[in-house]
């Protein structure tokens, strides 16, 4: 059963077959996409997949990702879970992307703190990290407030539109799990 988290103002739930347009919509967006490591959707085919490699990923033990809803209004306006999970080494990485139309409304960094919750408290891991590029300001001052701690630069790291990009190598650390 997949878990269902939810916060103040966020439901966080299982990304289906029927969040295939909302997904477009976001993995479309060329600014969603900017610092997300991957050239925006072009066709609807490419969500249903994405979709689907989420689903075998939770399946499989490799990664979770939610769906981010707002309680008021159905519909996501974005994704947020844990990649690279490693239950034998007990972490995993944080990623997200919100649509543009809800930025700066504090809806992620909501979401991050309940995952957060989640991987400390049900998937007992001992470290969060994340990969963000140096240029992505917000994403880099958010989860320096979540309590993340730069650990240095991936020099190339990611490659965009043809372009190499610097990244910024972040952990947080679960104090009860040392």
């Amino acid at each position: 059963m997949f878990p269902e988290l939810t916060t103040e103002r966020l439901r966080l739930r299982e990304i289906t077959p029927q969040d295939e347009e909302r997904i477009f919509d976001c993995f479309s967006n060329y600014e969603a996409m900017r610092y997300y490591g991957q050239d925006p959707f072009h066709h609807l085919e490419e969500a249903g997949k994405l979709i689907t490699f989420f689903a075998d990923s939770y399946r499989d033990k490799r990664g979770i990702r939610w769906g981010m809803e707002r309680k008021e209004e159905p519909g996501l306006i974005g994704t947020i879970g844990f990649n690279a999970w490693s239950p034998k080494h007990r972490r995993a990485d944080i990623g997200y992307e919100i649509h543009p139309d809800y930025w700066r409304k504090g809806y992620a960094s909501e979401a991050a703190e309940a995952i957060i919750a989640y991987g400390w408290g049900v998937m007992n891991l001992a470290r969060i990290g994340a990969v963000v590029y140096t240029d992505n300001a917000a994403s880099n001052a958010m989860l320096v407030k979540l309590g993340f701690q730069q650990e240095g630069i991936l020099r190339s790291y990611m490659v965009q539109d043809g372009l190499s990009h610097d990244t910024n190598v972040y952990s947080i650390l679960n104090a009860r799990g040392r």
